[in-house]
């Protein structure tokens, strides 16, 4: 039995879901006794979400809202990459959280040399934003998602499709 199996590591996550989230948030914010008065603005586009408060505590308080909103509907927190808060005068503070869209060349790479270090018998091939790995085991690539999902250096929000 000489089949090779494969697989597909990328990063997706329903962009549509993640506004409901923010969507939530910014309603629970408004109705939060310590955020009422603080004149919170939450703003989400393609690229970023940026929150904007009085202070870094309220900003903190409204990114784990937010965090809490995105886990119950299924939308992994490890899509935001966080930026430290700055001011922005008149007394606010802003902090900007990347969106992660995307699997880029240098994750990609890492990607690539975890699984070529630990798992010399499959081959990863770096295709575009998606990392296809070739295994004549099927518990091999299982052993290679098990081991990628625990690696924290990786902090990445991966997805592991096309399994054949």
């Amino acid at each position: 039995m000489a089949k090779e199996h494969s697989m597909d590591i990328t990063i997706q996550f329903d962009f549509q879901e993640l506004k409901n989230a923010v969507e939530q948030t910014k309603k629970e914010a408004v109705n939060r006794f310590d955020l009422k008065d603080a004149n919170v603005e939450i703003e989400l586009s393609e690229d970023n979400i940026k929150i904007t408060a009085q202070s870094e505590m309220q900003i903190d308080s409204i990114h784990g809202i937010l965090i809490k909103k995105m886990i119950s509907r299924s939308v992994s927190p490890l899509v935001l990459k966080r930026e430290p808060a700055k001011e922005i005068g008149g007394m606010r503070m802003r902090e900007e959280m990347k969106l992660i869209k995307a699997l880029d060349q240098e994750n990609g790479k890492k990607i690539a040399n975890i699984i070529r270090e630990s798992f010399p018998k499959s081959k990863p091939n770096i295709q575009g934003d998606t990392v296809r790995v070739t295994s004549q085991s099927i518990d091999e690539l299982q052993q290679i998602i098990a081991t990628l999902r625990a690696d924290e250096k990786l902090a990445l929000p991966l997805e592991f499709g096309n399994y054949r």
